[in-house]
């Protein structure tokens, strides 16, 4: 399974980006997928996740309202549409997939939830 995350970029403040992050491989089961990145005190953040078959999505505190986590079921890609960008989302995103079975529904959180990851792609909002 391999995560191929692209759409990052220079933008500025009040800007908006679309990240994308389609899956390639094996056929396999998605239980969810996320975006992470990295934040102070922590190896990396829950920005945004989603459930695959039910669509039930959840969000970090600083991002609600702002960014808006999708998937494209065709496509076997999840998107992450960040909009009203600020200096503090600078940071490497990084796209992750839950394959573990799970009675759970739930979106998940944190990083060891998840079972496979992108290389990242880098986002700077800047003047």
């Amino acid at each position: 399974v391999q995560l191929v995350e692209s759409g990052g970029g220079l933008v500025q403040p009040g800007g908006s980006l679309r990240l994308s992050c389609p899956a390639f491989g094996r056929t396999f089961s998605r239980y969810g997928m996320g975006w992470f990145r990295p934040a102070p005190g922590k190896e990396c953040e829950s920005v945004a996740g989603i459930r695959w078959s039910a669509g039930n999505t959840g969000y970090a505190d600083s991002v609600k309202g702002r960014f808006t986590i999708s998937r494209d079921n065709a496509k076997n890609t999840v998107y992450l549409q960040m909009n009203s960008l600020k200096p503090e989302d600078t940071a490497v995103y990084y796209c992750a997939a839950r394959t573990r079975p799970t009675s759970t529904i739930g979106v998940f959180t944190t990083g060891a939830a998840y079972d496979y990851w992108g290389q990242g792609t880098q986002v700077t909002v800047s003047s």
